[in-house]
């Protein structure tokens, strides 16, 4: 399929697949839509509930937060949580999972360094460098791991805290947000777990809440009305 570079509303770069007229984020802010969906709504909102409690002497400094990504695509929604994991001084350890990798030539031409965080242009070209199917660290404070599978093949039983959700919408790969897919994902998280994404559908909501999570609704990023996020409880 025919695939372009695009720049979104906030200046910040994707990629798009001209046949599904899909991009890998919102043509609203790439940028804007990765902070507000998966940083705020996800990474911070988990640390900072967990950080007044009994659980927050496994989670705020005294022991790795765990993230899967599903969709690592452009790296930037891990090269967001990279900086977060710096500024927290939370130890991160960080899977992400892609079925098609995106080409080098295509990193190349995005943008994120630059508009983000000058400073970290190595660890971000560290971050695409690497080999898949291994852990390494990418700063003292992130460790990644790049795993090229599909959805359906993961098989993690309570192993993470956080599930970024960014897979490409129900439009175009239906089969991605079935109660099948949710299953794993419900599987995969530890209890109070969460789940984030910019999918606001009532079906999605609905196959969320089939296997078991409690959904809500929250406002979404510039350009979309809501978001969800799914906790296990």
């Amino acid at each position: 399929m025919k695939r372009k570079i695009i720049t979104t509303s906030d200046g910040s770069k994707t990629i798009q697949i001209e046949d599904w007229n899909e991009q890998y984020h919102s043509i609203h802010g790439a940028i804007q839509e990765a902070n507000h969906v998966f940083i705020k709504h996800g990474l911070l909102f988990f640390f900072e509930s967990n950080c007044h409690n009994e659980r927050s002497r496994s989670v705020s400094g005294y022991g790795a937060l765990n993230i899967l990504e599903i969709g690592f695509g452009t790296g930037l929604n891990a090269f967001l949580t990279l900086l977060e994991a710096e500024k927290l001084k939370q130890h991160i350890n960080y899977v992400g999972v892609e079925a098609y990798p995106v080409k080098q030539n295509e990193i190349d031409q995005l943008n994120y360094v630059e508009l983000v965080s000058e400073n970290h242009k190595t660890q971000f070209e560290k971050m695409h460098h690497v080999p898949w199917e291994e852990q390494h660290g990418i700063t003292p404070n992130f460790r990644l791991e790049k795993q090229e599978k599909f959805f359906k093949s993961i098989d993690a039983h309570n192993e993470f805290d956080i599930i970024y959700f960014d897979a490409f919408g129900a439009r175009v790969q239906p089969e991605l947000w079935t109660e099948d897919i949710f299953t794993i994902m419900y599987k995969a998280l530890k209890e109070e777990g969460v789940l984030v994404t910019y999918s606001a559908k009532g079906s999605v909501r609905r196959a969320m809440q089939g296997v078991g999570f409690t959904v809500e609704r929250l406002p979404g990023p510039p350009g979309k009305r809501e978001m969800l996020r799914a906790i296990k409880l």
